[in-house]
């Protein structure tokens, strides 16, 4: 199967896509990319002083997450999905545990077609709404075939076991690791909450190297996961793996209003 360096889980958190995060040829760099972290003098506050090619982690103006406020209604076209159950090809890459899925799946934006590339997590959630952040939020990165990025981004409360997630729970990498097939499927899809209405603003990567034009589109419904659940995600990396909300300046920031 193909890595995906994020560079995080859609992501280093370089979508290096055949190169969202990351990520048809296999794309290796030359040299190890700067080490970033989530906290102290790689955090955050940092990544655009660790090297030139993170310059827009700091002085980009269409950064995410953000925190999401006051968006404008409007009636837009629904996303189409077309998700398929996919091997839980699985891997911990130092930021985030991601699934690289299998080929075939896609969804349909504003009549443009983009493939899924990779879901992974963040906990807490990386986006807020009103200024609350959520226990955690999984991000489905979409490529199309213009190598643009399509993000779905699903906030996740604390609340009644997910059985969906349970492949995904039970075969969570402890340490980093290469992408190994956990023997388990798994269906993005039945990840969707059940009103599929979205937020949706232009973006960026939300790791380095923080690249801009990603398509970002939030669902406006979180869904829940148990304790035990989030307990096994938040394990793995102490002090969470979420960037804090970027400004959004004069983005314009819409929610679809009818499902």
């Amino acid at each position: 199967m193909k890595k995906i360096y994020w560079l995080s889980g859609l992501a280093t958190a370089s979508l290096l896509l055949g190169a969202c995060s990351t990520q048809a040829g296999e794309s290796h760099p030359a040299t190890e990319p700067p080490h970033w972290t989530y906290e102290g003098e790689e955090g955050p506050a940092h990544w655009g002083e660790l090297d030139p090619a993170y310059e827009l982690c700091s002085a980009g103006t269409n950064q995410s997450p953000i925190d999401v406020e006051t968006p404008k209604g409007q009636d837009l076209t629904n996303i189409a999905f077309h998700y398929q159950p996919s091997e839980v090809n699985i891997l911990n890459n130092g930021h985030t545990v991601q699934v690289n899925y299998d080929a075939g799946s896609y969804m349909e934006l504003d009549g443009i077609h983009y493939d899924v590339v990779q879901f992974h997590y963040h906990s807490p959630s990386e986006h807020a709404l009103d200024g609350k952040l959520f226990a955690a939020e999984f991000h489905i990165v979409h490529k199309n075939a213009d190598g643009n990025l399509a993000v779905v981004g699903i906030l996740f409360d604390e609340g009644a076991q997910n059985d969906v997630l349970q492949p995904f729970i039970d075969n969570l990498p402890a340490e980093k690791s290469d992408v190994r097939d956990a023997g388990v499927k798994i269906n993005a899809a039945d990840l969707l909450p059940a009103v599929q209405t979205t937020y949706r603003y232009s973006g960026s990567l939300t790791t380095p190297p923080c690249s801009e034009g990603v398509h970002w589109n939030l669902m406006t419904s979180p869904v829940e996961l148990s304790s035990a659940q989030l307990e096994a995600l938040t394990s793995l990396f102490e002090g969470g793996n979420n960037r804090p909300v970027q400004p959004l300046n004069d983005r314009p920031l819409t929610e679809d209003t009818t499902p």
